[in-house]
C-alpha cells in the first residue's frame, strides 16, 4: 500500500494554511453524531455549514492540481462522501489517474493502485497465503499476505482488460467491504473506496463488466476532452516546473463522519416520490416511461439505482450547506447514477443513442410532480404504440 505524502500546506499554497483549523472544527461537530442525535435543528444546521467549508477547501486543493475537470471533480467528491465506488470512463491522458493520487494525497488515506491487464489474477488484487518465517519459534508458519485491496483507496486501473474471473474478486470487496481468502474472511479499512477506469474506445482484449458489478458503481462519469483554454493551463502548470501534490485538508476520520451526517439529512416525500419515479421511468413496461424511452431501453435500473440517487443527492445539499435535499440536488446526481444501470435497446444501438443521452431524456421528462391523469395518459400512448397491444391482465 502506497501512502501519498502530502505538501506542506504552508510552503505550497497559503490559502490552505487554515484548513487544519477547519479540519478540527469539522471533527468537533461532525464527530458528535454517535453520541448525540440531530434534533437540534440548528445544531445540524451548524454542522451542514462546517461541511460545506471543508468540502470546499478539499474541492479546490483537488482542483488546483486536476484542471478543467471541476464537474468531475465534484461528482468523485460525492461518491467519496457517498461511501460508494466510482467508475470513470475516459480515453488516456485525460487525468483520470492523477485524480485518484491527488484526492489521496489532499486526505491521506492510504493508496494502491491494481494495473489490470488479462494475465492478473484473484490472488494479485485480494492477497494469499504464504509460508513466512517465525522469528520467535525459527519456523515456517503460514501467513496472509495483504493485496492492494486492503488500502482505503483503490484505483482499479483498465478495470475492463482483466479477465472475468479477475474482475468477480472485487465484487465481494466492493458489496461487503471485505475479502475471502482461504476460507477466513477479513474487513476491509474504512473508509474504501474503489476508482475504476476503463477505455471506452479500445475493444481488442478487453472484458465489457458484467451487470452485477456495473450495478455496484454508485457512480459512472464520463471524463471530456479538455477545452482550448483548459489546454492551454494544462501546458502551463506540467510543462513549466514540477506539479506539487494539494496539502492534506481532511482525514479518515472526518471522511467517516461526514459520511454518517450525509445519511441522516432529511428528505421531503415529493423528493423520494420523483427518485422513484425516475427508476420506474426505465423500464419499458413501467408506469411512468414514455413510448420514446421504451424503445430505446431493454432493461431498466434496479432499486439500488434509487438508491445511490438518494444518498448522492444527501451529499450535493451538504455541499451547499442545506439541511434538506431539493429537486435540483436530485438532478445532478441522477444522469451519473443511471447511465452505467440500464440497457440499450437494438434500435437504440442502431440509432447511435448513448447511455447518457437515454438518461439526460429521462431526467428531463419525468415531472417532479406527480400528475395522475398525465401518468394514466402516458400508459394508454405507450399501449397504443405497442404492436398487438392488449389490456394489460389479459390473456391471448
Amino acid at each position: 500500500m502506497e501512502k501519498i505524502v502530502a505538501a506542506d500546506p504552508a510552503s505550497t499554497n497559503p490559502s490552505s494554511l487554515g484548513a487544519q483549523g477547519a479540519l478540527g472544527a469539522l471533527n468537533d461537530e461532525v464527530a458528535q453524531l454517535d453520541h448525540a442525535g440531530i434534533d437540534d435543528v440548528a445544531q445540524a444546521r451548524r454542522r451542514c455549514e462546517a461541511f460545506r467549508r471543508v468540502f470546499t477547501k478539499l474541492r479546490t486543493e483537488v482542483g488546483r492540481t486536476l484542471v478543467g475537470q471541476q464537474e468531475v471533480v465534484d461528482l468523485t467528491l460525492v461518491t467519496l462522501f457517498a461511501n460508494g465506488h466510482l467508475l470513470l470512463e475516459g480515453v488516456p491522458g485525460l487525468g483520470k489517474t492523477l485524480l485518484v493520487r491527488t484526492l489521496a494525497a489532499a486526505t491521506g488515506l492510504g493508496f494502491s493502485r491494481i494495473q489490470f491487464t488479462p494475465d492478473v489474477m484473484p490472488a494479485d488484487i485480494t492477497g494469499t497465503n504464504i509460508l513466512v518465517d517465525n522469528e520467535a519459534t525459527n519456523r515456517r508458519e503460514i501467513g496472509f499476505r495483504r493485496g492492494p485491496i486492503f488500502a482505503e483507496l483503490v484505483l482499479a486501473d483498465e478495470i475492463n482488460r482483466a479477465s472475468p474471473k479477475t474482475q468477480s474478486a472485487l465484487l465481494e470487496a466492493m458489496q461487503e467491504r471485505a475479502v475471502t481468502v482461504g476460507g477466513e474472511t477479513r474487513a476491509l479499512g474504512r473508509p474504501f473506496l474503489v476508482m475504476a477506469t476503463q477505455n471506452p474506445i479500445e475493444q481488442e482484449g478487453t472484458y465489457p463488466l458484467p451487470e452485477a458489478q456495473l450495478d455496484r458503481f454508485l457512480l459512472k462519469v464520463d471524463v471530456p476532452q479538455p477545452d482550448r483554454e483548459t489546454l492551454r493551463t494544462i501546458l502551463e502548470r506540467t510543462t513549466v516546473a514540477d506539479m506539487v501534490l494539494p496539502a492534506q485538508v481532511v482525514d479518515a476520520a472526518t471522511i467517516i463522519a461526514a459520511q454518517k451526517l450525509a445519511r441522516r439529512i432529511p428528505m421531503a416525500s415529493e423528493v423520494q416520490d420523483w427518485i422513484v419515479r425516475l427508476i420506474l421511468a426505465t423500464h419499458p413496461d413501467g408506469e411512468y416511461s414514455t413510448p420514446e424511452i421504451s424503445r430505446l431501453i431493454r432493461i431498466g435500473a434496479s432499486p439500488r439505482a434509487a438508491q445511490s440517487i438518494a444518498t448522492c443527492a444527501r451529499v450535493v445539499a451538504l455541499m451547499a450547506g442545506r439541511y434538506a435535499v431539493s429537486f435540483e440536488d436530485v438532478r445532478k446526481v441522477a444522469r451519473s447514477a443511471l447511465r452505467h444501470r440500464i440497457h440499450r435497446s437494438f434500435e437504440a444501438e442502431a440509432d447511435g443513442i448513448s447511455n447518457d443521452e437515454i438518461a439526460r431524456r429521462i431526467v428531463r421528462t419525468t415531472p417532479t410532480e406527480f400528475h395522475a391523469r398525465t401518468s394514466q395518459a402516458r400508459v394508454s400512448a405507450r399501449d397504443a404504440h405497442a404492436p398487438n397491444s392488449s389490456p394489460r391482465g389479459s390473456m391471448k
